[in-house]
Parts: C-alpha cells; structure tokens; sequence
C-alpha cells in the first residue's frame, strides 16, 4: 500500500494531528483556533502546530474544564 506523505507547507502554519499533517492556516490565530476546538472535541489526541517561518512545532495543552 502507498501512502502520500504531506509536506511542510512553505509558509503560514500547519496543524499536526497525531504527527499527521491535517490543516494550513494563513495565520497563528486561525490555526490556535482550529486546534483548541479539536482539542476540545477530542482531548486525549496529541494536536501541535508547525509554524512555517521558523520551522519549529509547538505542543496544544489541553484545555481546563
């Protein structure tokens, strides 16, 4: 089986689900956004965002009750 493996995006930020690439998101605030509302719905998955410009990932704490 052949799986087609998601690039880095060049620019903007990506989030990573599960070390799977999911989304791209033009800004810093749409992809916190996009990933606190998965961590939300779905705590226990490991969400990170990937910021393009300084090619460096940063973990999404799961939000407190």
């Amino acid at each position: 089986m052949v799986v087609a493996a998601r690039r880095l995006p060049a620019s903007g930020y990506a989030l990573e689900v599960d070390g799977r690439l999911k989304a791209e998101f033009a800004t810093r605030d749409g992809a916190w956004a996009g990933a606190m509302e998965l961590k939300k719905r779905f705590p226990i998955l490991r969400v990170r965002i990937y910021d393009a410009q300084t090619r460096a990932t940063e973990d999404v704490p799961t939000p407190q009750a």
